[in-house]
């Protein structure tokens, strides 16, 4: 298997190089980034600390589409919708681990997945994909007397807040409710912001030294609390669950595709009476 990977000289582009070499059947065909990078023309071996892949770091993402059965993303939400652009003109599977997409770069990376396999996903963990279950089985559960805040940490280099996971987490509750996520979240509190509206789900963002990724959802009642937690502590996780998506996402038909696909498990809706 051919695969590609766009922002290999990011933490988790470099984490990815060093899984994939490892991988048995999977080919490393070219990595891309920016325009103007310090990585442009090394070689992806010195990136992912392993021998020489006799491949250099090019600036043309494009190249990659053209060249691997699929290609991993982990850039920034410009880039992956012009990416996606790409997979749907070759065919290409496209894995997407980029966070902070607008409507409008969803809505190109769905456009595309009409030509194309495109798995995107916030958090290729299991742990978190199993995290977001089971929150939105807490969340049908319990009524609107629990107020939902959902708490994540990340290292002081995340640009993006709330984290995806943290968006995701909070869609699950949602879900588990009934409800439209974007009517009901609190997305900060500043200042005089009055007393806590009933059925909101409220998020919280921390930003400090090199913390991988913390979230918490808590359930609040009178007289008692819920929290469900994970805490990563390496990046290989991610890089993990990013390799099982390029193995699962390899021939498959055009379609815009979850970790939940990949990993095959959902919490199923309670049967009507």
């Amino acid at each position: 298997m051919r695969v590609g990977v766009a922002g290999c000289a990011g933490r988790m582009g470099q984490m990815l190089l060093k899984t994939l070499a490892a991988v048995p059947g999977v080919l490393v065909v070219g990595g891309s980034e920016r325009r103007g990078s310090p990585a442009l023309g090394m070689d992806l071996g010195a990136l992912a600390g392993t021998e020489p892949f006799g491949i250099t770091v090019g600036d043309d993402a494009s190249v990659l589409f053209e060249n691997a059965d699929v290609v991993i993303d982990f850039t920034n939400p410009s880039a992956t919708a012009q990416h996606a652009g790409y997979a749907a003109r070759t065919g290409a599977a496209h894995v997407i681990g980029t966070t902070g997409l607008d409507s409008e770069q969803v809505a190109a990376v769905t456009r595309a997945a009409q030509r194309a396999p495109i798995v995107l996903a916030a958090n290729m963990s299991l742990g978190v994909n199993l995290l977001e279950q089971v929150v939105e089985q807490v969340a049908r559960i319990l009524d609107t007397e629990w107020d939902v805040e959902i708490v994540e940490m990340h290292h002081r280099h995340k640009v993006d807040a709330p984290s995806g996971t943290a968006l995701i987490l909070g869609e699950a509750a949602a879900r588990g409710r009934g409800v439209a996520l974007r009517r009901v979240a609190k997305r900060s509190r500043d200042g005089q912001v009055g007393p806590r509206v009933k059925g909101e789900i409220g998020f919280a963002a921390l930003r400090g030294g090199d913390v991988v990724g913390d979230h918490t959802v808590l359930f609040a009642a009178d007289g008692e609390r819920v929290e469900i937690t994970h805490k990563a502590s390496s990046r290989e996780i991610f890089a993990r669950g990013a390799v099982k998506a390029v193995l699962w996402a390899a021939g498959k038909p055009p379609g815009l595709y979850s970790m939940k696909d990949v990993l095959g498990f959902s919490v199923a809706k309670p049967a009507a009476d």
